[in-house]
């Protein structure tokens, strides 16, 4: 497999939009997406503002099907790994290798505008949503897609790609778009990127074939949007036992005194009446799950 699985552009200035896909190796669907939506432009050869380009995240994951290796690529994005000189793990190298493309991208976008999406699934059955970091033109960027909005993750979680992408002065979110091996998730991650393209590169829709099933499954049949805030996260420490309680799905309302989890042996009840986000159900993660309220 190749980092960049391709690049599209019509030649017409415009801004650079810059997207990841499987920065965790298990969640495979928005390279699968992104696949289609090139094979879809290439076909069509429609005219667009600036330039789409789709990379693999990490490679070796990917290529094994688990979610990292050495350690997880959506927490290494950090001043003081990017400013190692010697980058110990897997993770560090593939991220190295996503920075230098990006850099590339970014010279020669000279300045203009520039927009990026980290796509993303999730173990627990879920909705489609948007994770946003409250900064910049992120939130209302966000608000112009018709799914759930959820803000503060890149907050609470040290090292992640969305963090990285919006210090470095790009628009954009994470959008997680179902379960790990649902097959409605590359259906969305495409109707996601369709959009993006649709708001940041003016692409005109009806040039492509799919059209408008390329977009159903998030513009025709969408949850109403709903914007919420994380007021808490479990983490799970390298030596603790935890286990999620079976059958909670992304969004659930919880109540004060229910039973959550397990962990080391101890019962962790809710002391919230909230809903689950993110619920534990993958061998590897250190968030065993968090808490949201609606805004």
């Amino acid at each position: 497999m190749e980092r960049i699985i391709n690049k599209y552009t019509s030649g017409d200035a415009g801004p650079l939009v810059f997207i990841t896909a499987a920065v965790h190796g298990n969640e495979p669907s928005g390279v699968q997406a992104l696949e289609e939506v090139f094979t879809q432009l290439q076909t069509a050869k429609p005219k667009i503002k600036g330039t789409l380009v789709g990379l693999r995240g990490n490679l070796n994951a990917l290529a094994n099907d688990r979610r990292f290796i050495d350690e997880d690529l959506n927490r290494t994005w950090t001043k003081e790994k990017i400013e190692k000189t010697f980058h110990e793990t897997r993770e560090e190298t593939e991220m190295m290798e996503i920075i230098e493309i990006l850099d590339k991208e970014l010279e020669n976008h000279n300045g203009k505008e520039a927009y990026f999406l980290d796509c993303h699934t999730t173990s627990s059955q879920s909705v489609p949503y948007i994770s946003v970091q409250v900064k910049g033109d992120n939130d209302p960027w966000a608000h112009k897609f018709p799914t759930y909005i959820v803000r503060g993750f890149s907050d609470m979680v040290n090292g992640s790609i969305d963090h990285y992408f919006t210090d470095r002065g790009l628009t954009g979110f994470t959008f997680e778009a179902g379960q790990h091996d649902h097959p409605d998730s590359k259906r969305h991650h495409e109707s996601m990127i369709w959009l993006i393209l649709k708001n940041a590169c003016d692409l005109d829709l009806t040039e492509i074939a799919t059209y408008p099933d390329c977009i159903e499954s998030l513009e025709n049949d969408p949850p109403n949007q709903k914007t919420f805030e994380i007021i808490h996260r479990h983490e799970i420490q390298s030596d603790d036992d935890f286990k999620m309680i079976p059958g909670f799905e992304n969004f659930q309302k919880i109540s004060k005194g229910e039973l959550l989890a397990h962990n080391n042996g101890e019962d962790v009840k809710s002391i919230w009446d909230a809903r689950i986000f993110m619920p534990l159900y993958q061998g590897q993660g250190n968030d065993g799950f968090f808490v949201i309220e609606e805004q």
